[in-house]
């Protein structure tokens, strides 16, 4: 997983700090009216909720609830899980190299393998 820059990395960490309602602030909402099954109760009523999260960019929506005050809660946690990655720090490569008893091994294993390749051929072919 790469790591996201610096600044991006410290925004989405001061985002997950905040309760809900703060991070509530943090976005644009849009409500609209979901599709699919639930009857004239969810197809008249405006239930679905679209956050954008105006900071980082990050949008998310949840129509799966006929209610709305549920996509919201559903819609705030989906926001959390995709600002978590964010914080992600790579731990740094340390570059290794094999030691002199490996090399010396993986060469006499080549080595052992020729020789049984070079005793596998026709003697009236070389």
């Amino acid at each position: 997983m790469e790591a996201a820059p610096p600044h991006i990395r410290a925004m989405a960490r001061a985002s997950l700090a905040l309760d809900d309602d703060k991070l509530w602030a943090e976005c644009d909402v849009d409500l609209f009216v979901a599709s699919g099954p639930g009857g004239q109760h969810r197809n008249k009523t405006e239930s679905a909720v679209r956050l954008t999260h105006r900071p980082s960019g990050i949008v998310v929506t949840a129509t799966e609830r006929r209610s709305q005050l549920q996509n919201r809660l559903v819609a705030l946690t989906r926001l959390r899980e995709k600002l978590e990655p964010l914080t992600f720090i790579p731990k740094p490569r340390r570059p290794t190299k094999p030691s002199r008893s490996a090399k010396e091994r993986r060469l006499s294993e080549k080595k052992r393998d020729g020789q049984t390749k070079k005793l596998r051929r026709d003697p009236e072919s070389s």
